[in-house]
């Protein structure tokens, strides 16, 4: 069996087509890789995937979640496959062959692919720490669901891993927040700034992508978490207290 160099899930949102399922799966099992997770999928489209020739292993391992944060919950890097045109790009756009760069050690990556009639939407984005471009012609940018997932399987499956990490030369290397965590603290700063009359318009879903976004670009570890877990309930104590004595 191919050993990969990556610990990679490859996440299909609100898949319609179950032929692009199969070969994604089928994909997947060509280059060694076996982690697959469907969001939302069309539920015909789904329950006639996992009958898909070739890839029985995959297919039968595969996870279906309702929501993409529960797909990513345990996941510490996130990029999303999109041609980049009229897009909100979280972190830039990177092309596919610089990706095993961006890929620490001890990451566990996952990529998203978007459904067939409308790719990745922005607030999908909204949970990529960058976005990923298969390099193509600009007259035919968009590819084929089964075909990309294909492509980024065959250059992960030639790429030699992400290097070594010289300890003694900067010390331990603190663990990266794993998407459930970094969810969970946005959830917190979200309540502390609603109480603090930051919402001044009230709160809006943009508002959601543009915390989460944040906290993707400062790559905080769950140490960094902690700390700052810490200072938001400190924050919302007080804040508590000066409205207790105001309604004295």
């Amino acid at each position: 069996m191919l050993k990969t160099a990556f610990d990679v899930r490859m996440v299909l949102v609100r898949a319609r087509n179950p032929l692009n399922i199969g070969a994604a799966a089928r994909a997947m099992a060509n280059f060694g890789f076996r982690d697959l997770a469907l969001v939302a999928p069309f539920e015909a489209a789904w329950q006639e995937a996992r009958s898909a020739v070739g890839a029985e292993e995959v297919m039968a391992a595969a996870a279906r979640f309702s929501t993409l944060a529960e797909a990513l919950a345990d996941r510490t890097l996130v990029a999303g496959t999109t041609t980049g045109q009229r897009r909100k790009l979280p972190g830039g756009l990177l092309a596919l062959p610089d990706l095993p760069a961006r890929i620490p050690p001890g990451a566990r990556l996952a990529l998203l692919f978007g459904s067939e009639k409308s790719g990745l939407s922005n607030e999908e984005l909204s949970f990529c720490h960058f976005a990923l471009r298969v390099p193509t012609v600009a007259a035919c940018p968009s590819m084929n669901l089964g075909q990309a997932v294909a492509v980024c399987c065959y250059e992960l499956s030639r790429a030699d891993g992400p290097p070594v990490c010289d300890r003694q030369a900067g010390g331990a290397v603190a663990a990266p927040a794993t998407m459930a965590e970094i969810e969970q603290f946005r959830g917190e700063l979200e309540e502390a700034l609603r109480a603090a009359g930051y919402f001044s318009r009230g709160h809006r879903a943009g508002d959601t992508e543009k915390l989460r976004r944040l906290l993707l670009r400062l790559h905080v570890s769950g140490h960094d978490l902690d700390a700052l877990r810490g200072m938001i309930a400190q924050m919302k104590w007080k804040l508590e207290q000066s409205d207790t004595g105001q309604r004295r």
